[in-house]
């Protein structure tokens, strides 16, 4: 009998149904089996059901506690932001790579995972003015938020072997900054086999260009984040081909639910005509059955498709000539190959 973990899918708008036609191809190839359960988050729906499709979502994220989201049209409300605010998805996992087939100027390999801190900072206060001539905003740095961001990376790194940087501006913001790189360090200090380095952000920038393999695990807050995330799928050459975990915590900080999506957006021009490219959410996936604790299958499934890309089997905004089905059958048989 293979292992069985319950999955909420969060169905989307565009190219979302092809994309979950993918997945459950992919799924039926693993040694596990995913039992999904769906939720219909299309515009149409949205619009004919109102709040009650998030209550829906809500429960059903709560009760399998992780998620697969696909991409949905932003139009009355943002869905990401409804759910982030509905479920406390208070940290951002964002790996940023280097992907086979997509162009880029920058010539070095890329491998770094991005740990933001999603709340706080200037984004939780619009500011107001002072006068005619100035304005003024609230920067807030709080000590639950920065625990759990920095157990999860640092939990992170202890189960995959890799070590933490934290980066900040803490010799000039001291009381914000300086309450960030103090809690993480009290983690570091729960995790005496993780190598921890303490970075200035703006230093950070630079080096990440210069030498971006000294930077495995990256620990920020919300606005370095935000320009970090940026900034890193700019040199990787797209911000739209990647994948990223929402989390949540209990009071102990353990992750209380994850979700997973794609970075792009819903594609509508390419909708039902079989040329999505599946690679983000299968990326998506891998990171879902990490947090499941299948962590070599989570990793096989991301090295699948990227050996894969590499050898030249992508599709056709890649340069290759595999339609959505085909690029899926290829890695779903590839996957299934190296779990045999």
């Amino acid at each position: 009998m293979r292992p069985t973990y319950a999955v909420t899918e969060l169905l989307g708008d565009g190219i979302g149904a092809e994309l979950s036609r993918s997945v459950h191809t992919l799924a039926d190839a693993l040694p596990v089996r995913l039992d999904f359960t769906p939720v219909d988050l299309t515009l149409a729906n949205r619009r004919a059901r109102g709040k009650a499709v998030y209550d829906e979502a809500v429960e059903a994220v709560t009760t399998t506690k992780v998620a697969l989201k696909y991409p949905t049209v932003t139009a009355e409300e943002s869905p990401n932001q409804v759910l982030r605010r509905r479920l406390d998805l208070s940290v951002i996992h964002r790996p940023v790579y280097t992907i086979p087939g997509v162009p880029t100027n920058f010539t070095r390999n890329l491998d770094v995972d991005i740990v933001r801190i999603a709340t706080g900072g200037t984004y939780d206060d619009p500011g107001r003015a002072i006068g005619d001539d100035a304005a003024v905003s609230l920067r807030i740095v709080e000590r639950r938020p920065v625990r759990e961001a920095a157990r999860y990376a640092f939990g992170l790194a202890r189960k995959v072997g890799k070590r933490v940087t934290t980066a900040s501006k803490y010799t000039i913001q001291k009381a914000t900054d300086g309450l960030f790189e103090s809690v993480a360090g009290e983690v570091a200090r729960q995790y005496p086999e993780v190598t921890h380095n303490v970075e200035l952000f703006d230093a950070l920038l630079g080096k990440l260009i210069m030498a971006p393999e000294k930077f495995e695990i990256v620990l920020v807050l919300n606005e370095y984040g935000d320009f970090l995330s940026d900034m890193a799928c700019g040199l990787a050459g797209s911000l739209g081909i990647g994948a990223s975990a929402n989390l949540a915590f209990d009071a102990s900080s353990v992750v209380r639910v994850a979700l997973y999506d794609a970075a792009h957006g819903t594609a509508p021009d390419i909708q039902g005509k079989n040329l999505a490219n599946p690679t983000a959410i299968f990326l998506a996936l891998s990171m879902l059955l990490t947090q499941l604790g299948e962590v070599a299958l989570g990793q096989s499934l991301k090295a699948a498709t990227l050996d894969l890309l590499r050898q030249g089997v992508r599709t056709r905004d890649l340069g290759g000539s595999e339609s959505t089905d085909s690029f899926t059958a290829a890695v779903a048989a590839e996957v299934g190959r190296r779990t045999a």
